[in-house]
């Protein structure tokens, strides 16, 4: 069968890898064509279209960039008009993937979604459209099949992906020294994927480095940017003038690698993360994390106004209370970031974290989750 799978950002494109694997290896007869990134490429799907393309943050970008997206959306729809799909698999990315929905299926598509859209957050209407739109859901945090419950809508809980890549990760026992890495312990930068998110938020990061001389600060550098950018913003940020190279004591000793961030993550003491799915993977390699978050000042109010949920970190929403500090806007500064930082670098910190991140393993169910999605799409698929 034909399978059209859209990803919209890094972690689309990380969990569509895993689903377009289970795909090809269920139906041997699969042909893939998708929106995604390298890893989905790498595992058997013909790339359309690259997600670092179609990645905007926040209300006012989005605006800015609406040209962009409308070219876009038209040349996703002849696209599958042209490829004449059996399935059509959106994975998350909303804004973009529930009007395709519409389309799609008023066409006559079958239409499945794999991640459910964060529609418990905020504009909770968007569940009727879910309805009348999506042939069927694959979620992966436990408490949204009983959000969709309260509506009439029945989506299967087929646990996190991250469990099973996690899990299968081969630590690089040669990471430091190819990185350049001294054996002093690390600590994790992970800014985020976006130009404009690692442009507000890995400044600040870079801020309290000075204030941990022992050890040293490494970012994780998103494969979809260049390195230039990063030292670009490091550059500014700490008033300096161009670098190739960044190991110096006056910055505090960080570092830059790209591409690298589960091999970063397994030798890290601790982390500083950008909201999103970096929080949940962190937390599921055991390292303690503080949570950072800052928008343009308009988006961030429109956010707000809209915006239903108590945090804004996975490991958070999760486990329905505060596990992990969620420094936001105004709170996010140098000053309470080292604070923050030094109380998860103590030995009650560290215990405390790991204790909790167990039960949040025990929440997000069983691995498989991209196998059992495949099998429930191949079979509705034929059925239909």
């Amino acid at each position: 069968m034909r399978y059209y799978l859209i990803a919209g950002e890094a972690s689309g494109d990380l969990h569509g890898a895993g689903l377009v694997r289970e795909l090809m290896h269920q139906d041997n007869q699969a042909i893939c064509q998708c929106w995604g990134g390298e890893l989905m490429a790498d595992a058997g799907a013909e790339l359309l279209k690259h997600y670092r393309e179609l990645a905007f943050m926040g209300f006012v970008e989005v605006i800015k960039n609406l040209p962009t997206i409308v070219r876009n959306m038209k040349a996703c729809k002849q696209q599958i008009i042209d490829f004449q799909p059996d399935a059509i698999i959106l994975i998350d990315y909303p804004g973009f993937n529930l009007r395709i929905a519409s389309w799609a299926k008023e066409a006559g598509f079958r239409v499945y979604y794999y991640i459910s859209p964060q529609i418990w957050a905020w504009h909770r209407s968007r569940v009727h459209q879910v309805k009348r739109w999506v042939d069927r859901m694959y979620v992966i945090l436990p408490f949204e099949q009983a959000f969709y419950a309260r509506y009439g809508v029945e989506v299967d809980f087929v646990g996190h992906p991250l469990l099973d890549v996690v899990a299968d990760w081969q630590i690089s026992p040669a990471f430091r020294e190819t990185n350049a890495l001294d054996e002093k312990p690390i600590i994790a930068l992970l800014p985020g994927s976006r130009r404009q998110e690692i442009e507000k938020i890995l400044p600040v990061m870079a801020a309290v480095a000075t204030d941990f001389p022992g050890y040293q600060f490494v970012v994780a550098a998103a494969p979809a940017q260049a390195l230039h950018f990063y030292h670009q913003v490091l550059d500014k940020a700490l008033a300096k003038g161009p670098a190739a190279d960044w190991r110096h004591k006056e910055t505090g000793n960080i570092t830059i690698v790209q591409g690298k961030t589960y091999d970063l993550l397994s030798q890290a003491r601790a982390a500083l993360v950008g909201s999103g799915t970096a929080t949940l993977e962190t937390a599921l390699f055991g390292v303690p994390e503080v949570v950072c978050y800052v928008g343009s000042p308009l988006s961030y109010a429109i956010a707000r106004q809209l915006v239903d949920i108590k945090y804004i970190s996975l490991v958070n929403l999760v486990m329905d209370q505060e596990v992990v500090v969620e420094l936001i806007q105004t709170a996010y500064t140098p000053a309470r970031l080292s604070r923050e930082l030094s109380a998860i670098l103590s030995e009650s910190g560290q215990a405390k974290l790991r204790a909790s991140y167990a039960e949040l393993r025990e929440k997000l169910g069983q691995k498989g989750a991209a196998r059992r999605t495949a099998a429930g799409i191949i079979a509705r698929t034929r059925e239909a």
